[in-house]
């Protein structure tokens, strides 16, 4: 792991949670429970379109998924096409 510069906040050492959404799905209350096991779920979104990363509530990015190479082969990524302004807290 690197080391913080010097005078950095230990607090920007702190792990946090991005939660990615791809979507959303508006089904019927009797329609949800009939899902089984390989049903599809339709989205709102096509899969070119961007996808959203969020830090709890708060929309901090919007990318594009992409899937890894190398040793990461098959693996989900997001290459990130804005970014918000975060030096002023989330």
């Amino acid at each position: 792991m690197d080391d913080p510069a010097p005078g950095a906040s230990p607090f920007t050492q702190i792990p946090i949670e991005i939660t990615i959404s791809v979507g959303k799905a508006r089904p019927l209350l009797r329609d949800l429970l009939r899902l089984k096991r390989d049903a599809v779920l339709p989205l709102d979104r096509r899969v070119e379109d961007p996808v959203e990363l969020y830090v709890g509530d708060k929309l901090i990015a919007r990318g594009e998924l992409t899937e890894l190479d190398g040793d990461q082969a098959g693996q989900l990524a997001v290459r990130l096409t804005e970014v918000a302004d975060l030096q002023n807290g989330l």
